[in-house]
């Protein structure tokens, strides 16, 4: 049974087929149904959610499928019932199960239950289907991924650090994240996008200087510095991460043709500049869109998986 748990659970072809199959889907939005019936998808979201609620619930539908919301406070995952028992029962009325949540664990523990394919939504660790909304953003704006230079300024221990030295790696592009210290992404994930890279021509660097960092760039990626459930921590992280503020005279060292991305939600004057993030270089609403195509895409691919499975 396949999963998207993070980032490296495809590998570069099989991560070029997802995208590819995006950049179809969102062409034809309509033709595909391989939900048809309507079959069951299961949404679940421990965390605030716009973005990934709005693009799955959209998704889900064009495929010709049923999004059943699943409020995660009400279940009481892992309190009222624990895990492997919620694998066990939506596994059993849902196709495929989609989880925004917490610990990573959690979410290795349903899909090692559910007996279908587990898709992450979000975790503390990885964000794989942003990735691949930013991945197939790139692409749109720079034709070809491999060879690209992106620099990520801000958290490089959030999921949007870790997953995007994997996902940049697979696809064979050169990642640098710069960060405070004490902000590194976790050492275990920059050693593996390490492995990864030496397979694809890419590259992996962490820089402590945003100047240097975004140097050259073609693509300059940040986030929010307050990441869901470190909201006490924000005057103290407003400090720490003052000077990784993507301003307009930081991005001005990227090259004259570079893209912005931020996965949203913003915090404008903070870290990114209004100015960058509502310029003409800013893709970000490109972004957004682009979780529908590429969620579309993963769960078509999966499905197709796990029918083969069973064959």
């Amino acid at each position: 049974m396949r999963h998207l748990l993070r980032d490296d659970d495809l590998t570069p072809a099989e991560q070029a087929a997802v995208l590819d199959l995006a950049f179809e889907m969102k062409q034809h939005p309509y033709d595909a149904k391989p939900l048809a019936g309507p079959r069951t998808v299961a949404m679940i979201f421990d965390k605030q959610t716009l973005r990934t609620q709005a693009s799955f619930a959209a998704g889900i539908a064009e495929l010709g499928g049923h999004p059943m919301l699943v409020d995660g406070t009400l279940a009481g995952i892992g309190v009222r019932e624990s895990v492997e028992d919620v694998a066990r029962v939506l596994g059993r009325q849902a196709s495929l199960i989609v989880w925004r949540t917490f610990q990573q664990a959690r979410l290795e523990t349903m899909a090692a239950q559910a007996g279908v394919p587990v898709v992450n939504a979000l975790t503390d660790d990885f964000h794989p289907c942003q990735l691949l909304a930013d991945l197939l953003t790139v692409r749109e704006h720079k034709t070809e991924l491999a060879g690209l230079t992106v620099a990520f300024l801000g958290d490089g221990a959030s999921n949007m650090g870790n997953s995007w030295l994997l996902a940049g790696a697979t696809a064979g592009m050169h990642v640098r994240v710069s960060s405070p210290d004490g902000y590194a992404p976790d050492s275990g994930v920059t050693a593996r996008a390490a492995e990864i890279a030496a397979t694809t021509g890419g590259s992996v660097l962490l820089e402590p200087d945003p100047q240097a960092a975004v140097k050259g760039a073609d693509v300059v990626v940040t986030d929010t510095w307050i990441s869901m459930g470190k909201e006490d921590e924000a005057a103290a992280r407003a400090e720490v991460f003052g000077p990784y503020s993507l301003t307009e005279d930081l991005f001005a060292e990227a090259r004259p043709d570079a893209i912005a991305m931020h996965c949203l939600p913003a915090y404008r004057g903070k870290e990114i500049a209004a100015e960058v993030l509502d310029g003409p270089q800013s893709v970000v609403w490109d972004e957004a869109e682009n979780r529908r195509h590429v969620q579309k895409a993963v769960l078509a691919w999966l499905l197709g998986h796990a029918r083969e499975d069973l064959a």
